[in-house]
C-alpha cells in the first residue's frame, strides 16, 4: 500500500485536496475529459481558455524535441484557445462543478477588448467557478489583440485584471508569459490591477525542428509552419527561474503563485513549490503519459515528505528561496576537488575528453587502466560529474581554500541522483 500523506493546501482562500491541477489547455477541454482527470485524483482543473473568439485550427499542430533515444524533451503547440461555442463550455464548466463540488474549477479567459473581458469574467462566475485565470500569454494567438502580445504590455495586463477584478467577487490569476526579458513588470501591474495570483509560465515562441525536405519548420502544414509555443521538461529550469526572481521582489514576495511549466514528476513538483508555488499545473506530462501521472506525483511526495519531516505542504512553500542569491555573494573562498571512485568507474573516459575539449585539462588518461585521474589544473568545476554516465563514480572531495582565505565550514552535496 503506497504511503499517502495529507496533501491538502489553500490556494487563494480555496482548500485544494492536492496542488496538482490540469493546466488550461488540450487535456481540459470538455466534460468528459475533466471528470475523468478528477476521478483519477488531480486536485482541480483549469479549463481550456474560453472567449468569445472561436479557434480555427490547423492540422497538424504538435511537435516534439529528442535528443538521442529520449522523446518529449520539448513539446511545440500550434493550437489556440477553445474551438467550442462560449455556451457549449459554459455548460460544461458549470456540470462540472455540480457533479464534483470538492474538487477546485479555476476557469480560464481570454479577450480581445474591455467589453469581452467584462462579459467573460461575468459568465464564468454564474458557472460556480472558484477561481478566474486571465490568460495573458498564449503565444499561437492569430490576433495581436489577445495572447503573449496582450501580456508584454504591463498597461493592458493592469487594465484588464481591474476590468475583471471589477466585474467578478472571484479572486482572479494573471497567467504570465515568458516571452519577455522581466516578469516580475507585468505580474506588479496584474496586482496593482486587481488580480491576487499570477501563474506562471506559459509556453516559449520556438521553434523545434526543421523538415529538411520541405524547408520549412515542424510541423508541417501544407508545405508552411509557424512560430509557436514550447513545453515540457526543456522550460522546467525557465519556469523555476521566472517564479524564484518574482517570489523574491519586494512587490511580489507575499503574492501567492502557481507554478506552471514542465512539472513531470513529483520531484519537479517539490521544486516548484520549493520556490513559493501553492498551486502547480500540468499539461505536457499528460500529453504523454496520460491522467494516471497524478498518482505517481501524490505517492512520490508523500514519501518526500514522510523522509524530510514535513507534515504538510504549508511547511515546504518557499523554503529554497533563501538560499538562491546574486551571483556576487556566493562563496568564491574555494575549491572542491571531485573524487574519483576507480571501483565503479567504467572507462569511458568521457570525463577526460570533456575535462580536456571543454574545460581545464585537469584530467590524465591511463590507456592501460582505463582510468582517468586528477591532476593540479582542477578548478572545481565539476563538468566532470556532470558528464558521467554512471551515478556515484565523481563525487565533490576535497576542499581546498584559495590562497590568502580564511578556511570555514562549507555546505557540501554528497547526494547526487
Amino acid at each position: 500500500m503506497p504511503l499517502k500523506k495529507d496533501l491538502s493546501i489553500e490556494y487563494l482562500g480555496v482548500k485544494f485536496e492536492n496542488p496538482f491541477c490540469l493546466s488550461s489547455s488540450p487535456v481540459g477541454s470538455n466534460y468528459e475529459m475533466c471528470a475523468k482527470a478528477l476521478e483519477t485524483g488531480w486536485g482541480g482543473i483549469v479549463y481550456k481558455t474560453i472567449g468569445i473568439f472561436i479557434a480555427d485550427e490547423c492540422s497538424p499542430r504538435f511537435d516534439h524535441n529528442q535528443k538521442e533515444d529520449t522523446p518529449w524533451i520539448g513539446f511545440k503547440n500550434m493550437e489556440q484557445i477553445s474551438d467550442k461555442p462560449l455556451e457549449k463550455n459554459l455548460e460544461m464548466m458549470a456540470k462540472l462543478k455540480k457533479d464534483y463540488p470538492d474538487k477546485v474549477l479555476i476557469a480560464s479567459i481570454m479577450g480581445s477588448n474591455d467589453e469581452e473581458w467584462a462579459e467573460l469574467a461575468k459568465l464564468v462566475t454564474q458557472t460556480g467557478a472558484d477561481l478566474i485565470e486571465c490568460n495573458f500569454s498564449c503565444p499561437q494567438m492569430t490576433s495581436s489583440a489577445m495572447g503573449s502580445d496582450v501580456g508584454q504590455n504591463p498597461d493592458l495586463v493592469r487594465h484588464y485584471s481591474k476590468i475583471v477584478s471589477s466585474n467578478t467577487h472571484l479572486p482572479v490569476i494573471a497567467k504570465m508569459t515568458p516571452n519577455i526579458g522581466n516578469m516580475e513588470i507585468p505580474a506588479i501591474a496584474a496586482i496593482e490591477g486587481g488580480a491576487k495570483s499570477v501563474s506562471a509560465i506559459n509556453t516559449i515562441k520556438a521553434i523545434t525542428n526543421l523538415d529538411l525536405d520541405h524547408m520549412t519548420a515542424m510541423p508541417v502544414v501544407n508545405g508552411k509552419s509557424s512560430i509557436s509555443g514550447y513545453s515540457g521538461a526543456a522550460v522546467r529550469p525557465i519556469a523555476l527561474r521566472f517564479i524564484t526572481q518574482m517570489k523574491q521582489h519586494p512587490k511580489l514576495k507575499d503574492v501567492e503563485m502557481s507554478g506552471v511549466g514542465g512539472i513531470e514528476t513529483w520531484r519537479d513538483a517539490a521544486e516548484f513549490i520549493l520556490v513559493g508555488c501553492r498551486n502547480l499545473q500540468v499539461t505536457t506530462a499528460i500529453m504523454q503519459y496520460g491522467y494516471r501521472i497524478v498518482e505517481d506525483m501524490i505517492s512520490g511526495m508523500s514519501y518526500f515528505m514522510e523522509e524530510k519531516g514535513f507534515n504538510t505542504l504549508d511547511e515546504m512553500v518557499g523554503l529554497a528561496l533563501e538560499n538562491i542569491i546574486p551571483a556576487e555573494e556566493l562563496d568564491r573562498d574555494f575549491k572542491i576537488i571531485p573524487k574519483i571512485d576507480e571501483e565503479k568507474c567504467v572507462g569511458c573516459g568521457r570525463c577526460y575528453i570533456s575535462c580536456f575539449d571543454a574545460a581545464h585539462q585537469a584530467i590524465d588518461w591511463d590507456d592501460e587502466k582505463r582510468r582517468p585521474s586528477i591532476n593540479d589544473n582542477c578548478v572545481g568545476c565539476h563538468l566532470c560529474l556532470n558528464v558521467c554516465p554512471v551515478q556515484g563514480v565523481i563525487t565533490p572531495g576535497e576542499v581546498k581554500f584559495k590562497e590568502g582565505r580564511e578556511p570555514h565550514e562549507v555546505a557540501l552535496k554528497t547526494k547526487y541522483e
